[in-house]
């Protein structure tokens, strides 16, 4: 459910009034992550690397208080679900997306991924969650990335998680992600918190 909140009832009232008008209130942090885990998994039992990655910040999200809230269109929101944006090549050779709900269960939550990407590939439309508080990811695996920046607009305030190609060492495999948040919606404090849960996440796997 999406409910619209009194910012200066929240714990966030401080920073709506900071940066809510600020020309760019977004921030990105990068952190190097070792996937060694996850690629194991990936290997072993067959399930993408995408897949295995959304559900990882999707789990670590759950696990922090602000990323339940949400400034739209100069408002502040508070959701109870999550969902994680995957963007997918589609059949005209363009891009879709679609939002992923995510869920504790890893096998529902794969069966969610495969069944909407399919969708979004082979329909060429993007689908999205509405009632969702959406955390966006972008993959672009071509070749690897120190740090990736994206653009600001006001149409899109959502969070959002981005890596190139993994790199395999001899002891480890890592991935540099960068990871963009809204200034109104977290802190660095918070943002910091996120992805050591998301490197946790990952260690945990089974």
């Amino acid at each position: 459910m999406k409910q619209k909140i009194n910012p200066q009832k929240s714990n966030r009232a401080e920073a709506f009034r900071m940066w809510m008008s600020s020309p760019m209130p977004m921030v990105t942090l990068v952190k190097t992550l070792d996937v060694s885990r996850l690629v194991k998994v990936c290997k072993r039992s067959g399930m993408k690397f995408a897949m295995l990655m959304s559900w990882c910040i999707g789990k670590a999200a759950s696990q922090v208080e602000e990323f339940y809230t949400l400034p739209v269109d100069g408002r502040l929101y508070h959701y109870d679900k999550l969902a994680v944006n995957v963007i997918v090549e589609n059949s005209k050779g363009g891009i879709s997306s679609c939002d992923i709900p995510f869920t504790d269960d890893l096998q529902q939550f794969n069966r969610y991924y495969l069944s909407l990407t399919a969708q979004a590939a082979n329909e060429c439309k993007s689908s999205f969650l509405e009632d969702h508080m959406v955390i966006g990811t972008s993959a672009m695996i071509q070749t690897e990335l120190d740090c990736i920046v994206n653009q600001y607009t006001d149409q899109f305030c959502n969070p959002m998680v981005m890596w190139g190609k993994y790199r395999k060492g001899m002891f480890k495999t890592t991935l540099p992600v960068s990871f963009q948040f809204h200034h109104v919606q977290m802190d660095g404090g918070h943002a910091a918190k996120f992805l050591q849960r998301l490197q946790n996440a990952i260690n945990k796997l089974k």
